[in-house]
């Protein structure tokens, strides 16, 4: 893959919960292009949802739903066995409610993502990947698919709505190529991870537990908002991808 000029920094993000806390979601906004913003079913509630919003706005950040089993207790980590139209039924919730928050202010929402074992039951397999994808176009036919995998890429192409390939660099790649899950997400050291995200976009490659490196055609990169660094991860990416002549954009930008 030829080296990127321009780059979607996307971050998961207003995961609290009521009183509950996760991540400073203010300071992280500051440094991303696209904003993750949970729903309510792993982490978030209406109070949070309407903040970040205003808080995308403000800096503005694309405004994305990052949803996820109806698991608050289980932050969305555990399977559930599900049938395709009420994966269908969950995403469609979810993401109405965001736009109900984004239309208020006069702007929409631009993608989604699935969260945690959303995301592997979709990227794993061809029927749930295809229920997500319909899901989206039947909301709306240009959200955009943001995720990794070529089960999703290959729906996303099948019902006719973009897709961007997303990689992650706050978190490891095993021998196999499958991202590691962090229960709790460590906090990496930015430069560690500014290291990895020039790599990604200027070779096309992420490095593996092994010592090997993995080709990942990715134009979006993901930074965890539950890091109690990510705000400080976030802003030692950007400096190096603009040092290094790469510009952050929003992903409608790299549609």
């Amino acid at each position: 893959m030829a080296a990127l000029t321009k780059v979607d920094l996307n971050a998961d993000m207003g995961e609290g919960f009521g009183r509950w806390t996760l991540g400073d979601d203010a300071a992280l906004m500051a440094h991303v292009s696209s904003s993750n913003i949970a729903c309510g079913f792993h982490g978030g509630d209406p109070h949070i949802m309407r903040e970040c919003v205003g808080l995308a706005e403000a800096h503005g950040v694309a405004i994305g739903a990052h949803v996820a089993f109806p698991d608050l207790i289980g932050f969305g980590r555990r399977r559930m066995d599900i049938t395709g139209q009420e994966l269908k039924d969950y995403v469609m919730y979810q993401v109405g409610a965001l736009m109900g928050f984004a239309a208020s202010r006069g702007l929409a929402v631009e993608h989604v993502k699935p969260h945690s074992a959303f995301y592997m039951l979709c990227m794993t397999e061809d029927a749930y990947a295809l229920a997500f994808a319909e899901a989206l176009r039947d909301l709306d036919q240009g959200l955009i698919l943001l995720m990794s995998g070529e089960k999703v890429a290959a729906a996303a192409r099948d019902v006719g709505i973009p897709f961007v390939e997303e990689g992650f660099i706050d978190l490891a790649y095993d021998e196999g190529g499958n991202y590691v899950p962090e229960w709790p997400k460590k906090n990496w050291r930015p430069d560690d991870v500014a290291d990895r995200a020039v790599q990604l976009a200027t070779h096309g490659t992420v490095a593996l537990r092994g010592g090997k490196a993995m080709a990942l055609q990715a134009r979006s990169m993901c930074v965890h908002g539950e890091s109690e660094n990510a705000a400080a991860i976030a802003k030692a990416v950007r400096d190096r991808l603009a040092g290094a002549g790469i510009e952050v954009v929003p992903l409608r930008q790299l549609i």
